[in-house]
């Protein structure tokens, strides 16, 4: 297995959105995309058509091995223009930004979970490079579609140079 990989430093956007608190035992990402997109329309001075799928995993989450019992919390968002009105039910997000190794990802749930496991096992041990303390995320953009074989999104990880 191989999948195509990129250094991206991102810059600090703002973001709109809603969160919940979670475990993957526990998972509500459906409820939460649900809320999300039943009123993405009221969001008004949104930058591009990609969503943001956001996952903000505690300082102990991956250091230990994965626990499915571990709550973190998992965001959906659109980007937005600085300073924009929202509305009474989302909330902002400031992403920081930073160095991020993103990986294009093709396929199913599934697929994407063994492609995931893949990147933290396999590549991530491999690389010049160790996991940082920041948010991980998705982008979904227009060739999305859920759960099909034919989705298409990117995944990035929060990576810092390995220095050893």
């Amino acid at each position: 297995m191989s999948i195509p990989v990129k250094i991206i430093n991102y810059s600090p956007v703002a973001m709109v959105g809603c969160s919940v608190s979670m475990s993957y035992e526990n998972n509500k990402t459906f409820e939460l995309w649900k809320s999300f997109m039943s009123r993405k329309k009221e969001l008004t001075n949104t930058i591009g058509p990609n969503l943001y799928s956001i996952q903000d995993y505690p300082e102990s989450f991956l250091k230990s091995g994965f626990n499915p019992e571990v709550y973190f919390t998992k965001w959906a968002c659109i980007e937005v223009e600085a300073n924009s009105n929202i509305p009474e039910g989302f909330k902002a997000f400031n992403f920081h930004g930073g160095l991020y190794a993103v990986f294009s990802h093709k396929g199913d749930h599934q697929k994407f979970i063994e492609n995931w496991q893949w990147i933290l096992n396999w590549w991530l041990p491999q690389s010049n490079y160790k996991l940082d303390q920041r948010v991980h995320f998705e982008i979904l953009g227009p060739k999305y579609k859920n759960n099909s074989h034919d989705s298409e999104e990117k995944i990035c990880i929060p990576i810092v140079p390995r220095i050893d």
